[in-house]
This record gives C-alpha cells, sequence and structure tokens, in this order.
C-alpha cells in the first residue's frame, strides 16, 4: 500500500474567525470566490445545509469529487472525507479557524494514499497547489467590516 502524503497549509485572514467560517462552510458560495467550477449539496446535513454528514460535489477541472462532512465545530473546526471521484484513498481533511492578531489562522491539514505507487509526490503538489489557491483566494474575499 502506498504511504500516507500530508499537506498542511497556514495562512492569516483578516477577518473574525466567525466571518471566515461563514464563508469557508458555505458550499453555494465556493464558485464566486474559490475558484471551484460548481460544488453541489447532495444530501444537507446538520445543522443545515452543510453541516455534519452534508454529502457535497465539488466540480473542477473534468473531475466531480464527492466529499462528507465528517466534524463540524463552528466557528472553530471542520473536517472531511473524500468519498468519490479523485484518484486517492483514504482522503481526510481538516480545517480549523483559530483568532489570529490579524484575524484568524486558517490551517488546513490533508492526508491521503495516491491510487497509484509511486505518485503520491505529484499528487500532493499538485493538491497543495489547488489548496493554496482556495486560501490565496480566502484571504483576498471581501468580508464585511466589523459593525457593518
Amino acid at each position: 500500500m502506498p504511504p500516507m502524503q500530508r499537506i498542511e497549509l497556514s495562512r492569516e485572514i483578516p477577518a473574525p474567525p466567525q466571518a471566515v467560517w461563514d464563508v469557508f462552510t458555505a458550499h453555494e458560495g465556493w464558485s464566486d470566490w474559490a475558484g471551484i467550477a460548481e460544488v453541489v449539496l447532495r444530501q444537507e446535513g446538520y445543522p443545515p445545509p452543510n453541516g455534519l454528514g452534508a454529502i457535497r460535489v465539488v466540480r473542477q477541472s473534468g473531475l466531480a469529487v464527492e466529499e462528507e462532512i465528517t466534524a463540524f465545530d463552528p466557528p472553530k473546526r471542520m473536517a472531511y472525507r473524500l468519498t468519490a471521484g479523485a484518484p486517492l484513498r483514504d482522503h481526510h481533511g481538516e480545517v480549523s479557524f483559530e483568532p489570529h492578531e490579524s484575524g484568524t489562522r486558517l490551517t488546513w491539514r490533508v492526508e491521503f494514499r495516491p491510487w497509484i505507487p509511486g505518485t503520491g509526490f505529484l499528487v500532493r503538489r499538485a493538491l497543495e497547489r489547488t489548496l493554496r489557491g482556495v486560501l490565496t483566494r480566502l484571504a483576498a474575499y471581501p468580508f464585511a467590516s466589523p459593525g457593518a
């Protein structure tokens, strides 16, 4: 079995954790800001719509990847696992939102195994580039000013 690959990225976002959480966990907005073609809710979670147990299909570059929300602790942490569509096994992701002097420190951790032995490095680099792009776009998101 191919070895587990791991990615950990952190980014300071100039907005409070609740605001960052609200944007990041709302599937319907990802096509507007994240550089993702489409995210469709297949099954609502609790709390509705994007909470624990939600199943979402993320479409990008000819792929349709299904993910299930496995932890939902507003506005601190969410976790998910990919259940179909990706050339990966055992893919789990976790995103944490911590107060930081500039607003929020978002940390995104991912682990997975590639389907094809020997491709882990390449898959990890491609996925890391995608996640880094999402975080860059989130940091540039026009969050409302406090009290606005």
